[in-house]
C-alpha cells in the first residue's frame, strides 16, 4: 500500500470520491416543495401530522413527516435524481422503511395521501 492511499482519520469526510470535486447535494426546488407543503397543510388541518423535517444530502433530498416531533417519521418523500430514468426519482417510504410508492412525477406520488385525507376528515 502506498502512502498516497492512506488518509488520516481526521481528514476523512466519509465520501468515496477521490477527485477534488465537491459532492453533489440534492435540494427540493420551490415548485416541488410547494406541492409537498400543500399536502402537508391539509394533513395538519385534519389533525394527522404535526411536524416535518427537510434533509439535503449527497445524492438525494428527504422530506420527513412526523406525528409528533419526538417520534420516528411516519413517511419520507425522497427525491433521488440518479434513479430518474430507471424507477423514477421520487419514492415514498413508510415508518418501517418499506417503499410504499415510487414514480417519476411528484403529483402522482402525492395522490397516495388522498385516501388518508378522506378518512381523516370523514
Amino acid at each position: 500500500m502506498d502512502e498516497a492511499s492512506i488518509i488520516p482519520i481526521s481528514d476523512y469526510d466519509g465520501s468515496r470520491r477521490r477527485s477534488g470535486l465537491k459532492p453533489r447535494v440534492i435540494y427540493l426546488i420551490r415548485p416541488e416543495l410547494t406541492k409537498i407543503l400543500n399536502v402537508y397543510g391539509k394533513m395538519v388541518s385534519a389533525g394527522e401530522w404535526h411536524d416535518y423535517a427537510i434533509d439535503t444530502l449527497e445524492g438525494f433530498a428527504v422530506f420527513s413527516v412526523f406525528r409528533r416531533a419526538s417520534e420516528m417519521p411516519l413517511y419520507r418523500i425522497i427525491k433521488e435524481p440518479a434513479l430518474a430514468y430507471k424507477q423514477g426519482m421520487w419514492r415514498l417510504t413508510g415508518m418501517d422503511g418499506r417503499i410504499l410508492k415510487r414514480g417519476k412525477q411528484l403529483d402522482l406520488l402525492l395522490r397516495y395521501f388522498d385516501r388518508q385525507l378522506v378518512r381523516a376528515i370523514g
